[in-house]
């Protein structure tokens, strides 16, 4: 596989996903009981914005850099720019938490994480990105396998399904993990990220998911530009099962402010599929 996701760490896709991420665990924490959150492909955990990937792309500069800076920050973006600003403590942003890390600082005690990583390099450097965490596990695994078959039915369950999309079934297989998932823990709560290039590839990604899960599913879009080329990574979309009540306000509110404040004539939407 190609895809480093060092190239992009930071962009307007991370700032959408990770923000909607806190958001859902900070929700479910509510919960006293004990949570356990898995990540299907959980990358390196951590990304050097000063390295020569994330300066040659400049991705970074247009997405969490702006988020840094920004003075109208709607409060769902509070826990992603506190997440980052301890990461640097305090000082320049140059270095950027990817879901591993984002979930590990959250855990209370008795909730775990389990991240996977399927490249060898990248799964090394995950697991000392975690290194202090004892609650976060790693696994160098296929997480679409390794999830479903890990999730213990007896406890609250969150799952990120965040592949790269560099292969061509990777949208069938994120249908696959979901129903696997829904009929091992119906009421585990699942968010899958996926980017936006033309709407006919993920208006058919979306109608097999909800035909899947059979049951109502929850989706933002963050459309960053017209859709006028679809070679080009246009915007991003999230997918969720068993979203909290309420949780409509604080997508909109990431999605509203990632467009209109880093896209060019693009549109934000929430809305109930199925």
């Amino acid at each position: 596989m190609n895809y480093r996701h060092a190239f992009h760490a930071g962009n307007f896709a991370d700032l959408v996903k990770h923000a909607a991420l806190l958001q859902l665990l900070e929700r479910m924490q509510a919960d006293p009981r004990p949570l356990q959150v898995f990540d299907t492909h959980a990358g390196r955990g951590l990304y050097d914005l000063s390295g020569e990937e994330a300066q040659r792309s400049g991705e970074a500069e247009e997405g969490v850099i702006q988020l840094m800076q920004a003075r109208d920050l709607p409060p769902a973006f509070a826990g992603l720019r506190k997440a980052v600003a301890q990461l640097n403590g305090g000082g320049e942003t140059a270095l950027y938490p990817g879901s591993p890390m984002l979930v590990a600082g959250a855990l209370r005690k008795g909730d775990a994480y389990l991240g996977c990583e399927l490249r060898p390099q990248e799964h090394s450097a995950l697991g000392e990105a975690l290194v202090g965490w004892s609650a976060a596990r790693t696994a160098c695994a296929d997480g679409y396998v390794e999830v479903p078959k890990r999730i213990d039915t007896a406890a609250r369950t969150l799952v990120l399904i965040d592949p790269p999309f560099e292969k061509s079934d990777d949208y069938e297989r994120c249908v696959q993990a979901l129903a696997k998932i829904a009929r091992k823990s119906p009421q585990a709560v699942v968010m899958i990220w996926t980017p936006l290039k033309d709407l006919e590839t993920f208006d058919a990604f979306l109608r097999e998911a909800e035909d899947a899960y059979g049951r109502p599913l929850l989706a933002a879009e963050a459309r960053m530009r017209p859709l006028s080329d679809p070679m080009k990574m246009n915007g991003c979309a999230l997918v969720l099962a068993n979203a909290p009540d309420g949780f409509e306000a604080p997508l909109g509110e990431i999605c509203d402010w990632t467009v209109s404040r880093l896209g060019q004539g693009g549109k934000a939407q929430v809305w109930t599929a199925g």
